[in-house]
């Protein structure tokens, strides 16, 4: 593949993140703005985070009042996860990729594109990768700079309902998973007994809500890392390059 046919190829790849992304978005724009973040700011953080669980927690955190290593080490704990789809993903790509696009390519690992990359078989040049991001980025903006600009046009009334999408985009995303899986099941119950033992056992009043997060979320990846461990496919042999 050329150069556009490699960035097109990955521009597809990237066409159903980006629509799936709006939404949720959508959301974050309307509840940052709610919450007091003025428009710009809200698409700030999108355009220069692009990532859903750290951002909404983060922000939920600022309205909390939570200083400043609360909020960096609860956002550091969550997308933590993308240093190690990083690791894997640099195993994959052309190794003639200079730093500067390696930079490039990394502000857009997300869960949804690191999973479409690492299905394609084969050496991951840099237009594909490009490609793959573009939509996912652009959704997720366009989604939030849409919900938080919105938001002025609602009622009260309207924006106090619109908040519950926030709590049933969180339980979408846990339960079908947790129906499959007994193991899933195990490791969220066991992250919201810690939240709620730390929350309501008197004598860890002095913990504030933004480090119960992250005990809570160290606690349950613990408990999946130690007795529920899954081993990762070997990687197919290389047969193209895009």
């Amino acid at each position: 593949m050329d150069w556009k046919q490699a960035y097109m190829f990955g521009l597809k790849g990237g066409l159903a993140i980006g629509l799936g992304y709006f939404p949720v978005s959508f959301t974050y724009g309307f509840m940052a703005v709610a919450g007091g973040l003025p428009v710009w700011v809200a698409v700030l953080v999108s355009l220069t985070n692009l990532t859903s669980a750290g951002q909404f927690a983060g922000t939920n955190l600022i309205f909390a009042g939570a200083g400043y290593v609360e909020i960096g080490l609860t956002v550091l704990i969550i997308n933590l996860r993308y240093m190690l789809m990083s690791l894997s993903i640099s195993q994959r790509i052309d190794q003639k990729m200079g730093t500067l696009k390696r930079l490039l390519f990394s502000y857009g690992i997300t869960d949804e594109t690191f999973v479409v990359a690492s299905l394609e078989r084969g050496t991951l040049r840099f237009p594909y990768l490009m490609g793959l991001i573009t939509l996912p980025t652009v959704g997720w903006t366009l989604g939030t700079w849409t919900g938080a600009s919105i938001t002025g046009l609602l009622t009260p009334e309207l924006r106090s309902a619109m908040g519950i999408a926030l709590y049933g985009m969180f339980i979408a995303l846990i339960i079908p998973p947790a129906r499959k899986s007994r193991n899933v099941l195990i490791v969220i119950c066991c992250a919201v007994a810690m939240n709620l033992f730390l929350r309501y056992i008197p004598v860890f009043s002095f913990v504030s809500a933004g480090f119960r997060i992250i005990i809570a979320t160290v606690f349950g990846a613990s408990i999946g890392a130690k007795f529920f461990p899954k081993d990762m496919p070997e990687e197919k042999e290389d047969r193209h390059a895009v």
